[in-house]
């Protein structure tokens, strides 16, 4: 037998969530898996969340969007016309596709019972590789709702989790009805109770819609469901009249985007042979580094001065013939030195043998020359009290061989010494992880490049201040990035340059077209014509509201394999743009190219004026964080932080993280700031 289905239950319930032992719903559709699923599915874990959009979409991803996703998220609850009955509303956004069919089966089976159950509103779809189903919160009215489509789940299921479809369909209808244990034509259940479909998770089970099954009463009966539920993002064919008026995707806070960036971007999955020298600057290390020699290889001097053999007692004071020369160059046979007997060393030099310390020159008197004068002949050592090995550097004092010189994970800098320490221990080539291609493509017909003289700018006309900026950003950052050029507001345009931009790069940003007007294309061309998910089109902050993160899964032309793409589509203003690739792309090229930990650094700091505050959304302002004498590191406004306000970059080397608030913060007062350059030193 195959491996059973895995189904996840999603219960949506404030009073449960305040008070897991209120919850029925739980048991009773897992019941219903035990008893009527025909031994094809496990449970795999259940979880309950408050009546509130963003709780019940972020379970679900969770179970959806992974590695290993679950065949089948149920959700119980929430389904009603009740004020805080918002699950339909929070599941629509997320399916890929929608599935009327399991919608119609379960009203139909359920008006069988009572016209009451024209009070649930269900939504039944697949998102991913994951089908998705909203039932009820009564747990009656739960149980029933799934057994009315349970079997034919594990086809959907199958299907939807990538199966071969000629495989699954061979044989016909019949074939799947039978391996169902369902039949093309069926009585209506039998005269049940009646249950409540108010879809909010009452606990009580007080049955307020209750009507007993009355037959002289005739049901209702439609053969087509309408839609009133919003696509998940402007369907570009229907028209500015039929645009959302109000964007379907939730706000996240910006530690919960992080959070989703951190879950879908993927980690670096090969390594790669770079040789050592300037070009791996920026390089992460995929493999730990050992010595396979000791630094230094020989005993050495570190003074100029005199190798000596030290006699018991250390007492060097005397006068003694020079007997050789001992040089940092490369030299033949070198003389054994005896006790009474010195010689000249230079620092670095390795010693000659049999000595045991170097007196420096600066203990040392001249004494006699040889005939000519070029050469010592007789030098008087002043010193006494010396030790043996003093003035000497050993055999491997500095790295031992074996050790390990650098870590896996470890970044190469070009101020840091990785590549000094590798050429040291005679290391040519290492393991690394390949670096993101970034592609920047600007979208909009009102852009144009931003260096064009002729003709004139026309009205409505702008110039392209994001491309450049971002491709100068990333460069700097130390990805190689590929110009994507400008893409006009036509769905097929976009769609095809994002399509060949996903062949040639790992991570594509986008500027303009992510916000509410109707030639705003990009998330509608990357969820409904390339097949990706968006897991965030909202945060909640300034600049930057509209940030949207996606991945699209594009076939590799070597292998044939999915892999995910990232894709940003960041806001159209200058200032937004940047300060949402600093704050969102970084963090995604760092874990893509191994940087641990990734994004900014994120230091304390002192407001040097008083800063106004935004009364709803948390601010990145943009700051110069200069070095005071005292040390202290003191943040001064670069001025007017409008998003489109370009200028309000020039300069900064620091975005600060402020609250939102009806009043100023005061000069003085403490706030993070994440530095994006060098500080300042105050004059």
């Amino acid at each position: 037998m195959s491996a059973p289905l895995k189904a996840a239950i999603l219960v949506v319930s404030t009073t449960a969530a305040n008070d897991p032992s209120t919850d029925a719903a739980d048991a009773a559709l897992r019941d219903v898996f035990e008893v009527d699923g025909g031994g094809r599915w496990q449970v795999a874990d259940t979880k309950i969340v408050a009546d509130v959009t963003a709780d019940i979409q972020r379970k679900i991803m969770l179970w959806t969007d992974g590695a290993d996703p679950v065949n089948l998220v149920i959700t119980t609850g929430g389904t009603g016309f009740a004020i805080a009955d918002n699950t339909p509303e929070a599941v629509s956004v997320l399916l890929h596709k929608q599935a009327w069919g399991l919608v119609h089966g379960m009203l139909a089976a359920s008006l069988a019972v009572t016209p009451f159950a024209m009070m649930s509103r269900p939504v039944a779809g697949v998102r991913n590789k994951s089908v998705i189903i909203t039932l009820p919160g009564s747990p009656k009215g739960a149980r029933e709702n799934l057994q009315a489509v349970l079997k034919t789940l594990p086809h959907a299921c199958l299907q939807a989790a990538g199966a071969d479809s000629r495989a699954l369909h061979s044989g016909g209808v019949k074939k799947l009805e039978k391996e169902a244990g369902v039949a093309s034509t069926s009585t209506p259940p039998p005269q049940q109770e009646a249950h409540s479909h108010s879809g909010h998770h009452h606990h009580h089970h007080h049955h307020a819609h209750a009507h007993a099954h009355d037959p002289s009463h005739p049901t209702p009966i439609r053969h087509t469901t309408p839609s009133t539920h919003p696509p998940r993002s402007n369907d570009p064919s229907l028209g500015p009249s039929r645009r959302h008026r109000s964007s379907p995707y939730p706000m996240h806070s910006v530690p919960d985007a992080l959070a989703l960036i951190a879950q879908h971007t993927p980690h670096p999955a090969s390594t790669i042979a770079a040789s050592v020298g300037p070009a791996l600057v920026g390089s992460v290390l995929a493999r730990d580094i050992s010595s396979a020699e000791a630094v230094p290889a020989f005993r050495a001097s570190i003074v100029d001065g005199y190798a000596v053999v030290v006699p018991p007692g250390g007492d060097m004071r005397g006068v003694y013939p020079v007997v050789a020369v001992a040089h940092a160059a490369v030299s033949g046979k070198r003389r054994v030195l005896k006790e009474g007997e010195i010689a000249r060393i230079t620092t670095g030099a390795p010693l000659p043998e049999g000595a045991t310390a170097v007196v420096m020159v600066e203990d040392t008197v001249l004494v006699s020359t040889v005939e000519g004068g070029e050469e010592e002949k007789e030098v008087e050592i002043l010193a006494e009290g010396v030790k043996e090995g003093e003035n000497i550097r050993e055999v491997g004092s500095d790295i031992a061989a074996g050790t390990t010189v650098l870590g896996k994970g470890e970044l190469v800098t070009a101020i840091g010494g990785e590549i000094g320490l590798l050429a040291a221990v005679g290391v040519s080539e290492v393991e690394v992880y390949p670096r993101p291609v970034v592609g920047v493509l600007s979208t909009g017909d009102e852009i144009v490049e931003h260096n064009r003289a002729h003709p004139p700018l026309q009205l409505g006309e702008v110039r392209d201040t994001n491309r450049p900026t971002l491709i100068a950003a990333a460069r700097d950052c130390g990805y190689e990035v590929v110009d994507l050029g400008i893409a006009r507001d036509r769905p097929g345009s976009l769609e095809e340059v994002l399509r060949d931009a996903l062949r040639r790069v790992d991570l594509v940003i986008t500027t303009g077209g992510v916000s509410m007007g109707e030639l705003d294309l990009l998330k509608p061309t990357i969820e409904r014509a390339l097949g990706g998910t968006i897991h965030f089109g909202r945060v909640a902050m300034k600049p930057g509201k509209p940030t949207t993160f996606a991945t699209v899964p594009v076939k590799l032309a070597d292998c044939g394999a999915r892999v995910p793409k990232v894709v940003f589509s960041l806001p159209g203003n200058p200032a937004s743009a940047l300060v949402t690739f600093h704050l969102f792309v970084l963090p995604a090229l760092h874990q893509m190219s191994g940087v641990s930990p990734p994004g900014l650094p994120r230091v304390p700091v002192v407001l040097a004026h008083d800063f106004p505050l935004d009364r709803a959304r948390p601010e990145y302002h943009r700051a110069i964080v200069s070095v005071g004498r005292d040390g202290v590191l003191a943040a001064t406004s670069t001025g007017g932080q409008r998003s489109s306000k370009v200028g309000s970059m020039k300069g900064a080397n620091a975005l600060l993280c402020m609250p939102s608030g009806p009043e100023p913060l005061r000069k003085g007062a403490t706030v993070d700031a994440l530095l994006m350059g060098s500080l300042r030193s105050e004059v």
